[in-house]
């Protein structure tokens, strides 16, 4: 049985969608959610679904070892659901190609630092897209620049607001991160 620990930042629907999906499973966990929101609604879906959780900061993230000596003994794999800090290179390098990430758009467009959540929705429609998505991807040094695992296309409507938008993003990252995690890991393990 493979373990996952899951990054998020904000309330933890798709955390909380994952942890359901593999509570079903045979070849992975859900073993530990962490968060660098001490006031993350993630804490409390964690909590609810028998999930053990940790608050973290900057220095136990990136300046020591704790996160990382934290993952070395928890995590096969490492998914991030909403997390909004990038990893630091010695996590990237101790976990190659165990680490996924979801984005809110069609990688490579939409992508970097500061295109998370309802900025990204706002830029397609300001920009008259005629399609947005999801892009499930492996996570390197760069925000949003790992290989592409997955993605899937939906259809921008000339009176779609970006919160509309959200809708439909959010209901193709339930359909799908959790049956694409799972993939990548009956992939990597035969």
């Amino acid at each position: 049985m493979k373990h996952i620990v899951i990054f998020a930042s904000g309330s933890g629907t798709n955390a909380e969608n994952i942890i359901k999906y593999f509570k079903k499973s045979t070849i992975a966990t859900v073993v530990r959610v962490l968060t660098n929101n001490q006031h993350a609604k993630v804490l409390e879906r964690a909590k609810s679904l028998n999930i053990k959780s940790l608050y973290f900061n900057k220095k136990a993230f990136s300046e020591d070892d704790t996160i990382l000596n934290l993952l070395k003994k928890e995590a096969d794999y490492i998914i991030l659901a909403g997390f909004l800090w990038r990893l630091p290179a010695k996590i990237v390098e101790a976990f190659p190609n165990r680490i996924i990430n979801i984005h809110p758009a069609l990688l490579p467009k939409y992508g970097g630092k500061g295109m998370y959540g309802m900025h990204i929705h706002k830029a397609i429609i300001e920009n008259n897209e005629k399609e947005s998505g999801i892009s499930i991807h492996y996570v390197n040094e760069n925000y949003d620049e790992g290989a592409v695992i997955f993605q899937e296309k939906v259809s921008v409507e000339p009176n779609d607001t970006p919160e509309m938008l959200a809708i439909k993003v959010h209901e193709l990252e339930y359909a799908h991160f959790p049956r694409v995690i799972e993939q990548v890991i009956l992939k990597a393990n035969g």
